[in-house]
């Protein structure tokens, strides 16, 4: 089309230019491609010699790019009307007809109106000029006339855990403020004070007071305060005061700061590649609230009208009601949410919970953590600065992110022997010693295992986690099998999810060195602590696992990995997971409830280059109740090395599982 239009003007160029009597047509049809275009400039090149007198190229510029980016004017479609009368000149005046519609924050405009053209002489030549007045804008514009914009916000909309608890909502907290009228004659002391107490300096709170909107008797807000603040110890000085505001609050905290993410208001980068974004808007920036900004945004609404030169108004020439955006509830159990960040107490490290039975999710949790709150009322820089400095990452999300399983990762190596039947559960094998290699085609690389039991049969490989047994069992699977197998598990595939995790892998495998570590769940696997729950529920699901659901009702009961092994094969390994909490030999008898059996594996993940290095070691535990398994946990902390291991991780999980009887 705008090729059309740049022939079709410089056709008309040329022939003016060849000396043929310019025609009104031709005026029309630059000036509403310029307007199309919005190429103010050329618009006003336009004018006629008394329009231009009447107002500035920079005012007339300036006022149709802020009408225009004040309604947020897109799509629009301005140009010639065919007229069913021929066009007639009287007097060097003629009148052309277009049409205009645009589409605005208040929803489409569109009318019809004619352009007024005047001949002119210039260089000696006749040529049409526009007289422009304000009905070119809208046709019920006069002079002295405003347009009015009135926005109406779209409230945002909440999210919810499985019982309706909130986990971000529209809630209020007091701004404190200065009016800056009420300041007395102690104004630069209350300044001062109010720096030290908000952690801001006095030159930021200037800054604010100079600001082209202040006036005396209105409020400058300088901050939100904790809810724990006393509202006394502000208003009690001079010039300032406190008002509630609405605002988005997260009641969990840090307890699910990386779940939830947080929104913050529009900057200007954002503006550049955000659509439908105004300044003022607000937009999810992690977690949730940026996994759903679609459906929690909502859309704005407003109406457009004209005033008079009194201010009253005329006529409403658009209106659009907003709306709100959409409430999501999801799987999460906030009560268990918290129990499980509570027992982390500040470890870095992640957790995941999950029912087995309908994919469910029920905790996501990444420590350490910070408070979302936070980052919407306001961090102070000593805040940001702490976070940012923490060596603990409290900013990074955990639970995204796979780890090296360790022995968390035998069952799955287990479930793989018996489908494949090179492992048989009753066959007792002869291992002796604490340390094995293959052959001498191993050089000085071998297998250690900490407890030296022999002959060793399924259970009591999983009762001692028994690295021998598995990375034996490893070689005899073979790695094409076991890595044929380990797929079926959903390991090196995405999750299906809209939130955004690392992908669990199974790396390639290239030798039978690295076969025989992954076996036992170093080498070349890595599970995020959701995936690990995963791989476990066809344990206690009839060998199947589901499709894990974040939002409420979305894939529920669905089976994302049928078949995954038999019933009977995983009867086996449900046997072995009780026993190794249960037994009093077993790895994970620290987990041992009176009243309940939970099941569960241990695993430390040694994170080295070499055997003979001094590593760090990451502590992993997967466990559920058997008598009732409604819930999986999956929990990995960081660094346990002199902590107790996995044990120390394990008792953590114990205790998650007492407090939610």
């Amino acid at each position: 089309m705008k090729k059309i239009w740049v022939i079709i003007v410089g056709v008309l160029l040329f022939l003016v230019g060849c000396g043929q009597e310019a025609k009104p047509e031709q005026t029309l049809q630059i000036y509403t491609k310029a307007w199309n275009e919005q190429k103010f400039d050329v618009m006003y090149d336009q004018l006629s010699s008394a329009s231009q007198a009447a107002i500035s190229k920079d005012d007339f510029i300036k006022r149709y790019e802020k009408i225009y980016k004040d309604m947020e004017v897109s799509q629009i479609t301005i140009g010639a009307v065919e007229s069913k009368t021929k066009n007639e000149e009287q007097n060097g005046k003629s009148s052309l007809p277009f049409s205009v519609k645009m589409n605005t924050l208040a929803g489409d405009i569109s009318f019809n109106e004619s352009l007024p053209l005047i001949k002119e002489v210039q260089d000696k030549k006749n040529v049409w000029k526009v007289e422009w007045n304000p009905s070119l804008l809208f046709p019920s514009m006069k002079e002295g006339d405003k347009i009015g914009i009135q926005t109406y916000k779209a409230k945002r909309g909440e999210i919810l855990d499985r019982s309706g608890q909130g986990l971000a909502i529209n809630g209020n907290a007091n701004q404190v403020g200065i009016v800056p009228g009420k300041l007395g004659d102690n104004g630069e002391q209350t300044k001062q004070t109010l720096a030290v107490k908000l952690g801001i300096s006095v030159d930021t709170i200037n800054n604010k007071l100079k600001e082209k909107w202040v006036q005396p008797s209105l409020f400058v807000p300088l901050a939100f305060l904790p809810d724990s603040d006393n509202i006394t110890d502000y208003v009690s000085l001079p010039g300032v005061a406190t008002k509630s505001v609405p605002i988005r609050t997260y009641p969990l905290k840090d307890a699910a700061a990386h779940l939830t993410g947080y929104i913050r208001e529009v900057s200007a980068d954002d503006l550049k590649t955000l659509k439908g974004y105004r300044t003022g808007d607000v937009v999810g920036k992690a977690g949730l609230e940026q996994v759903y900004e679609a459906k929690l945004r909502g859309e704005n609404g407003g109406r457009i009208y004209i005033t008079d030169s009194s201010g009253k108004e005329k006529e409403t020439l658009a209106e659009k009601k907003q709306t709100d955006g959409e409430t999501i509830t999801v799987n999460i159990d906030s009560r268990l949410q918290q129990a499980i960040y509570n027992q982390m107490n500040q470890d870095a490290g992640t957790a995941s919970a999950i029912s087995p039975k309908t994919g469910e999710i029920l905790a996501l949790v990444s420590s350490p953590s910070y408070d979302p709150n936070g980052f919407v009322r306001g961090l102070k820089d000593a805040d940001w600065q702490s976070l940012n400095n923490d060596p603990k990452k409290p900013l990074m999300n955990r639970f995204t992110k796979a780890y090296a399983p360790g022995s968390v990762f035998k069952p799955i190596t287990a479930t793989i022997g018996l489908q494949v039947k090179t492992i048989d559960p009753t066959e007792a094998l002869p291992i002796t010693g604490l340390q094995w290699a293959k052959d001498a085609s191993w050089g000085n690389y071998y297998i250690t295992r900490v407890h030296e039991v022999n002959p060793v049969n399924l259970e009591t490989a999983m009762v001692y986690s028994d690295n021998i047994y598995f990375a034996q069992s490893g070689l005899k699977i073979g790695k094409d099998k076991f890595t044929e197998e380990a797929k079926k598990f959903g390991l090196g595939e995405k999750l299906p999810l809209a939130y955004p995790f690392q992908d669990s892998k199974l790396g390639d495998i290239k030798n039978d060195i690295q076969l025989a570590d992954t076996s036992y769940g170093q080498g070349e696997v890595v599970l995020t602590s959701l995936q690990a729950a995963l791989s476990y529920a066809p344990f206690v699901n009839d060998g199947n696992i589901p499709y894990p659901s974040l939002l409420r009702g979305e894939n529920d009961s669905k089976v994302w990995k049928s078949n995954v092994t038999t019933k009977e094969n995983a009867d086996v390994i449900n046997k072995a997971l009780i026993a190794v909490v249960n037994n009093p030999e077993g790895t994970g008898k620290g987990a041992k409830i009176e009243g309940m059996t939970l099941a569960g594996k241990t695993g430390t993940a040694e994170l080295k280059q070499g055997k003979e290095e001094n590593g760090t070691e990451n502590g992993w535990f997967i466990g559920y109740n058997a008598d009732a398994p409604n819930s999986i946990v999956a929990m990995m902390i960081e660094d346990v090395k002199n902590r107790g291991g996995s044990g120390y991780v394990a008792n953590k999980v114990k205790t998650i599982f007492q407090e939610m009887k």
